[in-house]
């Protein structure tokens, strides 16, 4: 955002706002019984009204080593006149408008200007290709997209094509249609008309307010399988959930500061990252460049945050490469570790010096969009590490289940309880208790837009998603994941395999990376991916050594892990992963790629 002050107003003296205060919220009475918290009213109007009328003075966002900034009401302001731009330029209720760029203050005004009267937010993962992103402005029948530069560049052939009203999101310029963008490179250039120098007209903001129940936005999902759905989330189904959970995990003060590294096109993000801490006052700071080690590690030094969302690959390279040689390439701390004591204190000394590199404040360190491994999670635990995981899905805004940083909130391998409005079921559980997941609740999806034929697949006759998670609950409400539905492998005698405890396994073998358990040939083949660069390190030999030795290496891995095995379980056959694996942009594995098929149809 290059305009980092409001301009003041002339004329007639501002009168002051009244507070919506969290007390004023919390006496509101409603007739489903749903108590409030941090808002009076579950829309994205309200929102913005709430927020500026909390936290007028106080910075909202930043950007990392930049003097872009904006305050609660200085987005307010923005959110305004975008709004009223939009609506006198012909856009109606009800009107899809995508957004496809990298996280930035920018992206929220867009986003709440739209759906704040009446509009449906579209949001488009960068990471998406141009052909992904092509179908997804067909399908959701978007009339016009927030892009930046970057991926101005990468779908502008499709802007073209659908004949889309084009907005600058690094400046919230419009571009009309007669104007002619002479090259990619000249867009950031490109004359338009500002949405924020809109005189904000009242009257037309009124009309057009949205309900609760209105369609917010329409999130195109990427899944492991490979099929992408156009997820639709209402004001309600976002809202309710960040604040009925504002004050159950972590307690937060307004000025407390927060670092943004994932995608706002993300409900994880958004939802969880966002809207929920902004509703708290939080100052968020996003980087400006993807979170590679040279800008996350001064970010995180200078900016200190005491909230930070992750997905589960960052803390398992910060753990496979500063703590796992510790643990377990030193003999002496191997021994001690096995102490109860001492080895308590060990982790403890070691967690405080990874609570250092995140900047000491740290309150809440979120993970989700992805399983966490289990031996990192049980340094986490061990070291006092404040992390804090979840269970959900885009289909569920996204949080089912939950649990903060303190210890008595977790159980290890499980996720949490479930969060207090929605109703879980197990379905057709197996003798041990697993069951697909079934959710109920105010957070859950309207259905997959145009797609009728999949909404009465996953939706039972008494109203239940069917969230293709297999899940086991104890006596005590705790939910763990054990997989997923599509993922399972029928054993050679009927058994259920489920694939994610055996990578487990293997991912905690020394200079693995990672690792993808698949069905193969009547059996179990694992794709293994080791640390090619650490190995060399480790044994002292060349790179090229240690891409021999890793050969024969994986195949040492399938006897050590068959051991810890039932029968039905054990890995066939192992092979070097010698390419990463391809991932959606929460960082899962895409399953329905593997194994991958040569030229002449036969499996790899």
């Amino acid at each position: 955002m290059r305009v980092t002050s409001m301009s003041k107003e002339k004329g007639k003296k501002k009168e002051k706002k009244k507070v919506i205060s969290e007390s004023v919220c919390r006496k509101v009475r409603r007739n489903d019984g749903y108590k409030m918290k941090f808002m009076s009213e579950y829309t994205f109007r309200n929102f913005y009204e709430v927020i500026e009328s909390r936290y007028p003075k106080r910075v909202m966002y930043r950007v990392f080593r930049t003097e872009e900034s904006i305050t609660f009401s200085q987005f307010a302001h923005y959110v305004r006149s975008a709004s009223t731009y939009l609506l006198k330029l012909g856009f109606n209720k009800g009107d899809k408008i995508a957004i496809m760029a990298e996280s930035c203050p920018n992206w929220m005004v867009a986003y709440v200007a739209l759906t704040s009267v009446g509009m449906v937010a579209v949001p488009i993962l960068p990471d998406f290709s141009l052909l992904e992103a092509d179908g997804i402005l067909k399908h959701s029948e978007a009339k016009g997209i927030f892009v930046n530069q970057k991926q101005y560049a990468k779908i502008k052939s499709s802007i073209e094509e659908n004949a889309l009203e084009l907005f600058r999101i690094e400046d919230l310029f419009h571009i009309p249609k007669n104007i002619v963008i002479e090259s990619d490179k000249a867009f950031s250039l490109t004359p338009g008309i500002s949405l924020m120098n809109m005189k904000a007209e009242p009257a037309l903001l009124d009309a057009n307010k949205p309900k609760e129940e209105d369609l917010a936005s329409i999130i195109y999902t990427s899944g492991t399988t490979g099929s992408s759905k156009g997820v639709m989330l209402t004001h309600f189904n976002i809202l309710r959930c960040a604040d009925l959970n504002t004050d159950v995990y972590v307690k937060v003060k307004p000025g407390y500061k927060a670092l943004s590294i994932l995608p706002m096109s993300h409900v994880y993000e958004f939802t969880i990252g966002q809207i929920l801490p902004l509703l708290q006052g939080v100052e968020i700071t996003f980087l400006g460049k993807p979170p590679a080690v040279s800008i996350l590690l001064p970010a995180l030094s200078e900016v200190r945050p005491h909230i930070m969302l992750t997905v589960p690959l960052l803390i398992e390279k910060v753990y496979r490469s500063a703590v796992a040689p510790v643990l377990n390439g030193n003999e002496k701390i191997k021994k001690l570790i096995k102490y109860p004591i001492i080895g308590s204190f060990v982790y403890q000394v070691i967690g405080r010096k990874i609570l250092s590199t995140f900047g000491h404040r740290l309150k809440f360190f979120g993970i989700g969009g992805a399983p966490l491994d289990s031996e990192v999670e049980y340094f986490l635990y061990r070291a006092s590490f404040p992390y804090a995981i979840g269970y959900g899905l885009t289909e569920t805004s996204p949080l089912i289940a939950g649990c903060g940083p303190k210890k008595s909130m977790h159980k290890l391998s499980f996720v949490g309880k479930v969060v207090e409005d929605d109703s879980v079921i197990l379905d057709d559980k197996n003798s041990e208790g697993v069951g697909e997941i079934l959710v109920k609740g105010p957070n859950v999806m309207q259905g997959y837009y145009l797609r009728d034929d999949l909404n009465s697949e996953v939706f039972t006759e008494d109203g239940y998603f069917r969230t293709g998670d297999l899940g086991y609950m104890d006596k005590k409400g705790f939910l763990s994941i054990k997989g997923r539905c599509k993922t399972m492998i029928l054993g050679p005698a009927g058994e259920n395999i489920y694939p994610e405890p055996i990578e487990n396994l293997i991912n905690a073998q020394e200079f693995v990376e990672e690792s993808l358990v698949v069905p193969s040939k009547g059996g179990l083949l694992a794709l293994i991916k080791i640390d090619i660069e650490l190995m060399s390190k480790k044994l002292k030999i060349d790179i090229d050594t240690a891409r021999k030795e890793a050969e024969k290496y994986v195949k040492e891995i399938r006897k050590t892990v068959n051991a810890q095995l039932s029968a039905y379980s054990r890995i066939n056959e192992t092979a070097l992963q010698k390419e990463p694996f391809e991932r959606t942009p929460t960082q899962k594995i895409k399953r329905f790629l593997y194994p991958k098929k040569k030229k002449d149809g036969k499996k790899e």
